[in-house]
């Protein structure tokens, strides 16, 4: 059986290869109205133009329509620092499949119509050619796992383009409970069958808003490596969405990779809550699980969800309830804003963490996980 640190050698030696390769350096003093410019330390600059950055749950837009590509959104992609964004909503009900399709259709042509920035993505190749044309990779999953009716579906919609999925959203479905669900009773038979498909086809499970019970049944019932792709640590912040010491060890037991995001109730419960509360998962997660396991899924769009539309943040709020334990403000300082991968990595630095840990984090991690969902 291959070790974790042979895979990560094996896989490595491939990604070096592909990002060593010429590429488009992206600027990083591109000014938005959002956030002031900020040139960074070189050493920060030039590992993350070196590196692989994966963030596995950053949408597009935290929006119900695409935005414009306008030339000030294209330099705020291209100036990001990351190769690929796994795009995903949590879509669930009666409607789900033909909603579902309908979110596919919408975003899959967005990708199409602004390929001078983004590119879509259905083996781990595309992100290696999107560092390489210095465009953004985008990976399009779904937030729940409600579309599925019946097993086939699983299948069509990875024909679609479907590469990640979650089992459930905040709530129960007939794959299990979510995490804010007064009583979780796991995994069900179904659940079981539809990771068997996922399996089968190649699509990388999630178990990121899954209840604590159905995460650990999902776990035991995989028979390859899943992910966790945005949660935190709960024994850092005492919040049902955050996964439990034992759901993260189990996780990396089988070979998956768990996510950290910066959404700020899930970082800290108290004040302040800044990006260097937000690294204390990071720590917290590498001491508990190993480096090989820790990854970014930052669960923001470019600019946070502070940004949003009042009424729309309002109403997000009011759909999740008030087990998610809301506060006025609900990102992270200093981890809101379109080039927060640099602030992240000079964090890891100044905590020293080694270049070649920083690059399994931003997305070496991801990438073998991906590769070995999806092939090559």
């Amino acid at each position: 059986m291959m070790t974790d640190f042979s895979r990560r050698q094996m896989v490595g030696a491939t990604l070096a290869a592909a990002v060593a390769a010429p590429y488009i350096s992206r600027p990083v003093q591109a000014q938005t109205s959002a956030y002031p410019p900020r040139a960074y330390p070189k050493q920060v600059v030039d590992l993350v133009n070196e590196s692989l950055v994966i963030d596995m749950l950053h949408p597009l837009k935290i929006a119900e329509q695409p935005e414009p590509m306008t030339e000030k959104l294209a330099a705020e992609f291209r100036s990001s620092g990351i190769t690929a964004m796994h795009h995903a909503n949590g879509i669930g009900g009666p409607d789900a499949r033909d909603m579902v399709l309908t979110f596919y259709m919408m975003w899959t042509h967005y990708i199409a119509v602004n390929s001078h920035v983004l590119t879509g993505v259905s083996k781990m190749a595309d992100i290696l050619r999107a560092k390489r044309d210095g465009k953004v990779a985008v990976i399009i999953g779904v937030q729940n796992a409600d579309h599925f009716q019946k097993k086939e579906d699983v299948q069509t919609f990875y024909n679609v383009g479907q590469r990640v999925s979650q089992l459930t959203y905040n709530s129960q479905n007939r794959l299990g409970s979510g995490s804010t669900e007064r009583v979780d009773g796991g995994l069900t038979d179904y659940g079981a069958v539809i990771i068997e498909e996922m399996h089968k086809v190649g699509m990388l499970v999630d178990v990121s808003h899954c209840g604590d019970r159905t995460t650990l049944d999902a776990i035991a019932a995989s028979s390859k490596p899943i992910a966790i792709t945005h949660s935190n640590c709960r024994s850092l912040t005492n919040h049902p969405r955050l996964k439990t010491d034992e759901a993260i060890k189990a996780c990396a037991a089988k070979g998956g990779v768990m996510g950290i995001a910066g959404v700020r109730n899930f970082v800290s419960s108290t004040e302040p809550t800044t990006i260097t509360q937000l690294v204390d998962h990071f720590d917290y997660a590498v001491k508990l699980i190993g480096i090989d396991h820790v990854g970014l899924g930052s669960d923001l769009d470019m600019h946070g969800y502070d940004d949003m539309p009042a009424e729309l943040r309002k109403s997000m709020k009011e759909i999740t309830g008030p087990k998610y334990l809301w506060r006025d403000k609900i990102d992270t300082d200093g981890f809101d804003h379109p080039r927060r991968v640099y602030d992240l990595t000079e964090e890891l630095l100044r905590r020293r963490y080694s270049k070649d840990n920083i690059k399994a984090v931003l997305g070496g991690n991801f990438a073998r996980l991906l590769t070995a969902t999806w092939g090559g």
